[in-house]
Protein backbone atom coordinates (compact mmCIF):
# COMPACT_ATOMS: atom_id res chain seq x y z
CA UNK A 1 0.00 0.00 0.00
CA UNK A 2 1.46 3.13 -0.98
CA UNK A 3 0.03 5.45 1.73
CA UNK A 4 0.15 9.12 1.11
CA UNK A 5 0.42 12.41 3.76
CA UNK A 6 -2.30 14.84 4.10
CA UNK A 7 -0.68 18.38 3.54
CA UNK A 8 2.28 19.04 5.85
CA UNK A 9 0.59 16.73 8.53
CA UNK A 10 1.35 13.68 10.04
CA UNK A 11 -1.24 11.73 8.94
CA UNK A 12 -0.95 8.75 6.72
CA UNK A 13 -3.63 7.90 4.35
CA UNK A 14 -4.82 5.10 2.06
CA UNK A 15 -5.35 6.90 -1.61
CA UNK A 16 -8.86 5.85 -0.80
CA UNK A 17 -11.02 7.14 1.54
CA UNK A 18 -14.35 5.74 2.60
CA UNK A 19 -17.08 8.17 2.87
CA UNK A 20 -19.75 7.30 5.12
CA UNK A 21 -22.90 9.74 3.99
CA UNK A 22 -25.17 6.97 3.40
CA UNK A 23 -25.36 5.22 6.56
CA UNK A 24 -28.45 4.96 7.87
CA UNK A 25 -30.20 6.36 5.28
CA UNK A 26 -29.71 4.23 2.44
CA UNK A 27 -28.28 1.39 4.33
CA UNK A 28 -28.74 0.01 7.51
CA UNK A 29 -26.16 -0.41 10.44
CA UNK A 30 -25.39 -3.67 9.81
CA UNK A 31 -25.16 -3.08 6.19
CA UNK A 32 -22.31 0.14 7.36
CA UNK A 33 -20.51 -2.18 9.57
CA UNK A 34 -19.73 -4.76 6.53
CA UNK A 35 -18.89 -1.86 4.41
CA UNK A 36 -16.73 -0.67 6.80
CA UNK A 37 -15.06 -3.82 7.40
CA UNK A 38 -14.37 -4.95 3.57
CA UNK A 39 -12.53 -1.44 3.21
CA UNK A 40 -10.75 -2.32 5.97
CA UNK A 41 -9.84 -5.58 5.11
CA UNK A 42 -8.21 -3.79 1.45
CA UNK A 43 -6.68 -1.62 3.18
CA UNK A 44 -8.41 1.55 3.71
CA UNK A 45 -7.58 3.17 6.94
CA UNK A 46 -9.15 6.95 6.15
CA UNK A 47 -12.86 7.39 7.37
CA UNK A 48 -14.99 10.38 6.48
CA UNK A 49 -18.34 11.20 8.28
CA UNK A 50 -19.87 14.61 9.47
CA UNK A 51 -21.84 15.59 12.31
CA UNK A 52 -24.86 16.72 9.57
CA UNK A 53 -24.79 13.12 7.68
CA UNK A 54 -26.70 11.09 6.69
CA UNK A 55 -27.37 13.02 2.97
CA UNK A 56 -29.68 14.23 2.78
CA UNK A 57 -29.93 15.61 5.72
CA UNK A 58 -32.79 15.64 7.62
CA UNK A 59 -33.22 16.84 11.74
CA UNK A 60 -34.32 13.64 12.65
CA UNK A 61 -31.23 11.75 11.13
CA UNK A 62 -28.63 14.16 11.73
CA UNK A 63 -25.59 12.80 13.83
CA UNK A 64 -26.95 9.03 13.59
CA UNK A 65 -23.82 8.19 10.86
CA UNK A 66 -21.42 9.29 13.38
CA UNK A 67 -23.07 7.55 16.41
CA UNK A 68 -22.68 4.20 13.44
CA UNK A 69 -18.96 4.98 12.74
CA UNK A 70 -18.65 5.37 16.19
CA UNK A 71 -20.11 1.90 17.45
CA UNK A 72 -18.01 0.31 14.62
CA UNK A 73 -14.66 2.43 15.50
CA UNK A 74 -14.93 -0.06 18.67
CA UNK A 75 -14.38 -3.21 16.84
CA UNK A 76 -10.96 -1.39 15.10
CA UNK A 77 -7.60 -0.34 16.97
CA UNK A 78 -8.44 3.38 17.44
CA UNK A 79 -5.09 4.35 16.19
CA UNK A 80 -5.54 2.16 12.76
CA UNK A 81 -7.98 4.57 11.76
CA UNK A 82 -7.68 8.13 10.36
CA UNK A 83 -10.91 9.38 11.17
CA UNK A 84 -12.59 12.45 9.52
CA UNK A 85 -15.71 14.33 10.49
CA UNK A 86 -16.97 17.78 9.83
CA UNK A 87 -18.84 20.91 11.56
CA UNK A 88 -21.69 21.91 10.00
CA UNK A 89 -21.40 25.35 7.50
CA UNK A 90 -22.64 28.03 7.83
CA UNK A 91 -26.38 28.85 7.72
CA UNK A 92 -25.91 32.04 5.96
CA UNK A 93 -24.24 30.55 3.11
CA UNK A 94 -26.22 27.98 0.08
CA UNK A 95 -28.03 25.75 2.46
CA UNK A 96 -29.35 25.92 6.05
CA UNK A 97 -28.38 22.72 8.10
CA UNK A 98 -30.58 21.35 10.10
CA UNK A 99 -28.87 21.34 13.54
CA UNK A 100 -28.41 23.76 16.16
CA UNK A 101 -32.02 24.68 15.31
CA UNK A 102 -30.94 26.08 11.62
CA UNK A 103 -28.45 28.63 13.11
CA UNK A 104 -24.79 27.45 12.43
CA UNK A 105 -22.03 29.46 12.16
CA UNK A 106 -18.37 29.41 11.92
CA UNK A 107 -17.53 30.95 15.59
CA UNK A 108 -16.21 29.73 18.59
CA UNK A 109 -19.56 28.77 20.11
CA UNK A 110 -20.71 26.09 17.24
CA UNK A 111 -17.12 25.04 16.59
CA UNK A 112 -16.87 23.80 20.25
CA UNK A 113 -20.87 22.69 20.43
CA UNK A 114 -20.08 21.06 17.39
CA UNK A 115 -17.04 19.27 18.11
CA UNK A 116 -18.07 18.28 21.46
CA UNK A 117 -20.84 16.23 19.96
CA UNK A 118 -18.81 14.78 17.27
CA UNK A 119 -16.49 13.28 19.98
CA UNK A 120 -19.43 11.76 21.98
CA UNK A 121 -20.92 10.43 19.17
CA UNK A 122 -17.97 8.73 17.61
CA UNK A 123 -16.66 7.22 21.04
CA UNK A 124 -13.29 8.89 21.08
CA UNK A 125 -11.36 11.10 22.61
CA UNK A 126 -9.82 12.85 19.34
CA UNK A 127 -10.57 13.10 15.54
CA UNK A 128 -7.58 13.16 12.77
CA UNK A 129 -9.39 15.64 10.59
CA UNK A 130 -12.09 18.17 11.81
CA UNK A 131 -12.83 20.25 8.57
CA UNK A 132 -14.79 22.95 8.32
CA UNK A 133 -17.85 21.41 5.89
CA UNK A 134 -18.57 24.91 4.43
CA UNK A 135 -17.16 28.56 4.81
CA UNK A 136 -19.21 31.20 6.71
CA UNK A 137 -19.94 34.44 4.71
CA UNK A 138 -20.08 36.76 7.75
CA UNK A 139 -18.38 35.65 10.57
CA UNK A 140 -14.22 36.70 10.59
CA UNK A 141 -12.25 34.21 9.23
CA UNK A 142 -9.44 35.13 12.25
CA UNK A 143 -12.55 33.96 14.49
CA UNK A 144 -12.80 31.19 12.57
CA UNK A 145 -9.38 29.92 12.80
CA UNK A 146 -8.48 31.16 15.85
CA UNK A 147 -11.41 28.38 17.36
CA UNK A 148 -10.13 25.54 15.19
CA UNK A 149 -6.46 26.15 16.54
CA UNK A 150 -8.26 25.97 20.17
CA UNK A 151 -9.24 22.41 19.25
CA UNK A 152 -5.94 21.44 17.92
CA UNK A 153 -4.15 22.69 21.31
CA UNK A 154 -6.64 20.84 23.48
CA UNK A 155 -5.79 18.34 21.47
CA UNK A 156 -9.35 16.95 20.32
CA UNK A 157 -8.13 17.60 17.14
CA UNK A 158 -5.14 16.32 15.71
CA UNK A 159 -5.48 18.28 12.29
CA UNK A 160 -7.45 20.76 10.35
CA UNK A 161 -9.37 20.98 7.44
CA UNK A 162 -11.95 22.82 4.87
CA UNK A 163 -14.34 21.83 2.27
CA UNK A 164 -16.76 23.34 -0.65
CA UNK A 165 -14.17 26.11 -0.55
CA UNK A 166 -12.59 28.39 -2.74
CA UNK A 167 -9.30 29.98 -3.55
CA UNK A 168 -10.04 33.13 -2.61
CA UNK A 169 -11.43 31.40 1.02
CA UNK A 170 -9.02 28.76 1.61
CA UNK A 171 -5.82 31.77 0.44
CA UNK A 172 -7.63 34.17 3.50
CA UNK A 173 -7.48 31.45 5.90
CA UNK A 174 -4.40 30.83 5.73
CA UNK A 175 -3.01 34.39 5.47
CA UNK A 176 -5.00 34.23 9.06
CA UNK A 177 -3.01 31.15 10.50
CA UNK A 178 0.29 32.34 9.18
CA UNK A 179 -0.25 35.31 10.97
CA UNK A 180 -1.80 35.01 14.21
CA UNK A 181 -0.14 31.45 14.13
CA UNK A 182 -2.87 29.29 14.36
CA UNK A 183 -3.12 26.07 13.42
CA UNK A 184 -4.26 26.16 9.17
CA UNK A 185 -5.71 23.71 7.13
CA UNK A 186 -3.81 20.91 6.08
CA UNK A 187 -6.50 19.86 3.54
CA UNK A 188 -9.61 20.76 1.38
CA UNK A 189 -12.10 18.65 0.25
CA UNK A 190 -13.90 19.89 -2.75
CA UNK A 191 -15.83 18.30 -5.64
CA UNK A 192 -13.89 16.79 -8.35
CA UNK A 193 -14.25 14.49 -11.53
CA UNK A 194 -13.81 13.90 -14.78
CA UNK A 195 -17.53 15.94 -15.01
CA UNK A 196 -15.90 18.09 -12.72
CA UNK A 197 -12.65 19.53 -13.45
CA UNK A 198 -13.13 23.36 -11.79
CA UNK A 199 -10.55 22.50 -9.17
CA UNK A 200 -8.13 22.47 -11.61
CA UNK A 201 -8.44 26.04 -12.78
CA UNK A 202 -7.26 28.02 -9.58
CA UNK A 203 -7.37 25.79 -6.03
CA UNK A 204 -4.89 22.86 -8.04
CA UNK A 205 -2.21 25.96 -8.06
CA UNK A 206 -3.00 26.75 -4.00
CA UNK A 207 -2.67 23.31 -3.47
CA UNK A 208 0.85 23.01 -4.88
CA UNK A 209 2.17 26.25 -3.63
CA UNK A 210 0.85 25.89 -0.17
CA UNK A 211 1.07 22.16 0.40
CA UNK A 212 -2.57 21.78 0.95
CA UNK A 213 -4.12 17.71 -0.36
CA UNK A 214 -7.21 17.54 -2.05
CA UNK A 215 -9.88 15.07 -0.70
CA UNK A 216 -12.17 15.00 -3.92
CA UNK A 217 -15.73 13.75 -3.32
CA UNK A 218 -17.57 12.25 -5.64
CA UNK A 219 -15.54 11.43 -8.04
CA UNK A 220 -17.90 9.09 -9.44
CA UNK A 221 -19.70 12.07 -10.03
CA UNK A 222 -22.90 11.12 -8.01
CA UNK A 223 -23.04 8.13 -9.50
CA UNK A 224 -23.68 9.04 -12.73
CA UNK A 225 -19.60 8.04 -14.15
CA UNK A 226 -21.04 4.36 -13.60
CA UNK A 227 -23.09 5.01 -16.79
CA UNK A 228 -26.80 3.97 -14.79
CA UNK A 229 -28.12 7.60 -16.06
CA UNK A 230 -27.12 6.58 -19.47
CA UNK A 231 -29.37 3.37 -19.66
CA UNK A 232 -32.92 3.61 -21.27
CA UNK A 233 -34.59 2.80 -17.68
CA UNK A 234 -33.32 4.60 -15.03
CA UNK A 235 -34.09 2.27 -11.92
CA UNK A 236 -32.69 3.07 -8.73
CA UNK A 237 -30.18 6.47 -7.96
CA UNK A 238 -30.40 9.26 -5.90
CA UNK A 239 -30.70 11.88 -8.83
CA UNK A 240 -33.55 9.79 -10.44
CA UNK A 241 -35.48 10.56 -7.04
CA UNK A 242 -34.15 14.11 -6.51
CA UNK A 243 -35.57 14.90 -9.86
CA UNK A 244 -39.17 14.20 -8.44
CA UNK A 245 -38.36 15.79 -5.38
CA UNK A 246 -40.38 19.07 -3.83
CA UNK A 247 -37.26 20.37 -2.70
CA UNK A 248 -36.06 23.07 -5.47
CA UNK A 249 -32.60 22.15 -4.54
CA UNK A 250 -32.11 18.83 -4.64
CA UNK A 251 -33.71 19.73 -8.14
CA UNK A 252 -31.33 21.86 -9.03
CA UNK A 253 -28.58 19.71 -8.09
CA UNK A 254 -30.00 16.73 -10.11
CA UNK A 255 -30.05 18.94 -13.12
CA UNK A 256 -26.10 19.75 -12.41
CA UNK A 257 -25.13 16.38 -12.07
CA UNK A 258 -27.55 14.41 -15.01
CA UNK A 259 -27.76 16.71 -17.86
CA UNK A 260 -27.01 16.22 -21.87
CA UNK A 261 -23.54 17.26 -21.37
CA UNK A 262 -22.60 15.24 -18.47
CA UNK A 263 -24.74 12.45 -20.02
CA UNK A 264 -22.49 12.57 -23.41
CA UNK A 265 -19.10 12.64 -21.79
CA UNK A 266 -20.22 9.71 -19.48
CA UNK A 267 -20.47 7.84 -23.08
CA UNK A 268 -17.16 8.41 -23.98
CA UNK A 269 -15.80 7.56 -20.54
CA UNK A 270 -17.62 4.13 -20.63
CA UNK A 271 -15.84 3.35 -24.34
CA UNK A 272 -12.54 4.74 -22.97
CA UNK A 273 -12.89 1.72 -19.75
CA UNK A 274 -14.02 -0.51 -21.46
CA UNK A 275 -11.09 -0.05 -24.62
CA UNK A 276 -8.93 -0.38 -21.30
CA UNK A 277 -10.60 -3.15 -19.77
CA UNK A 278 -11.73 -1.71 -16.78
CA UNK A 279 -15.10 -0.77 -14.88
CA UNK A 280 -16.13 2.81 -15.17
CA UNK A 281 -16.31 3.29 -11.83
CA UNK A 282 -12.68 1.64 -11.26
CA UNK A 283 -11.80 4.51 -14.26
CA UNK A 284 -13.52 7.50 -12.46
CA UNK A 285 -12.21 6.69 -9.17
CA UNK A 286 -8.48 5.97 -10.04
CA UNK A 287 -8.32 9.55 -12.30
CA UNK A 288 -9.58 11.31 -9.50
CA UNK A 289 -6.77 9.74 -7.27
CA UNK A 290 -3.82 10.29 -10.08
CA UNK A 291 -2.99 14.03 -9.22
CA UNK A 292 -0.13 15.26 -7.37
CA UNK A 293 -2.81 17.38 -5.51
CA UNK A 294 -4.61 14.45 -4.29
CA UNK A 295 -3.95 12.59 -0.91
CA UNK A 296 -7.00 10.56 -1.20
CA UNK A 297 -10.47 9.96 -3.01
CA UNK A 298 -13.26 9.86 -0.90
CA UNK A 299 -15.96 6.81 -2.60
CA UNK A 300 -18.89 5.49 -0.98
CA UNK A 301 -21.12 2.54 -1.10
CA UNK A 302 -24.72 1.57 0.00
CA UNK A 303 -23.90 -2.88 -0.26
CA UNK A 304 -20.46 -4.14 0.02
CA UNK A 305 -20.14 -5.53 -3.30
CA UNK A 306 -20.60 -2.01 -4.79
CA UNK A 307 -17.04 -1.11 -2.81
CA UNK A 308 -15.18 -3.61 -5.72
CA UNK A 309 -14.41 -1.96 -8.76
CA UNK A 310 -13.68 1.28 -6.31
CA UNK A 311 -11.47 -0.69 -4.48
CA UNK A 312 -10.03 -1.59 -7.58
CA UNK A 313 -8.05 1.66 -8.53
CA UNK A 314 -6.63 1.95 -5.27
CA UNK A 315 -3.09 0.83 -6.59
CA UNK A 316 -4.10 1.33 -9.82
CA UNK A 317 -2.21 4.15 -12.19
CA UNK A 318 -4.24 4.86 -15.29
CA UNK A 319 -1.74 4.79 -18.39
CA UNK A 320 -0.53 8.37 -20.18
CA UNK A 321 -2.69 6.97 -23.33
CA UNK A 322 -5.97 6.43 -21.03
CA UNK A 323 -5.21 10.18 -19.18
CA UNK A 324 -4.76 11.76 -22.28
CA UNK A 325 -8.42 10.30 -23.97
CA UNK A 326 -9.69 11.39 -20.69
CA UNK A 327 -8.59 14.67 -21.79
CA UNK A 328 -9.84 14.94 -25.42
CA UNK A 329 -13.19 14.27 -23.62
CA UNK A 330 -12.63 17.63 -21.55
CA UNK A 331 -11.72 19.45 -24.26
CA UNK A 332 -14.29 18.31 -26.65
CA UNK A 333 -17.46 19.31 -23.69
CA UNK A 334 -15.87 21.58 -21.55
CA UNK A 335 -17.02 21.61 -17.97
CA UNK A 336 -20.47 19.36 -18.74
CA UNK A 337 -21.78 20.04 -14.88
CA UNK A 338 -21.42 23.99 -15.25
Amino acid sequence: MQYRYIGRSGLRVSPICLGTMTFPGQCDEKSAFAIMDKAYAAGVNFYDTAELYPVPPRSDLAGQTEEIVGRWLKTKPRESIILATKVAGAASGWFVPPVRHGLTAMDRFHIERAVEGSLKRLGTDYIDLYQMHWPDTVVPVEETMEAFDRLVQSGKVRYIGTSNDTAYGTGKALAASHYKGFARFESIQNNFSLLNRRFMDELATLCRQEQISLLPYSPLGGGVLSGKYNQAEIGEGRFADYFKSPNARQRLMAARFVNDKTLASTQRYLKIAADAGLDPVTLAAAWSKQHDFVASTIIGATRPEQLDASLAAMELTLSPEVMAACDAVHADILYPMG
